[in-house]
């Protein structure tokens, strides 16, 4: 089974940008991947997605601020975060597009107002 380790979060001002990474411990190359986020007292929503072929889709939430990348020579999965508002805090995970299983530690983002 893949393991799966998220990094890059942090601390940041509104407006500000940050890019999270996820490192696959497997091939996901043909794998459709997404990144995951859960806010406190929230359920986990899917915000941004990348099919195996590499088309995108995301959430309405962070359309046109958020850009997903997958790098299949690095088995990684990166999710540019830009004009972040207060209300993208919360824990970001990837996983499996549709299939998620094996949760990862996530990674803390946190956008002060």
């Amino acid at each position: 089974q893949v393991q799966l380790v998220e990094s890059g979060g942090g601390l940041v001002q509104a407006g500000e940008s940050l890019t999270l990474s996820c490192a696959a411990s497997g091939s996901i190359k043909y794998t459709s991947m997404g990144w995951y986020r859960q806010a406190p007292g929230k359920q986990r929503e899917l915000v941004a997605a990348i099919s195996g072929s590499g088309s995108t889709n995301y959430a309405d939430s962070v359309k046109g601020r958020f850009a997903i990348s997958k790098d299949n020579a690095k088995n990684m999965v990166n999710l540019q975060m830009n004009s972040l508002k207060p209300e993208d805090t919360a824990v970001y995970y990837c996983n499996n597009q549709y299939n998620p299983s094996n949760w990862g530690q996530g990674t803390q983002v946190t956008v002060s107002s």
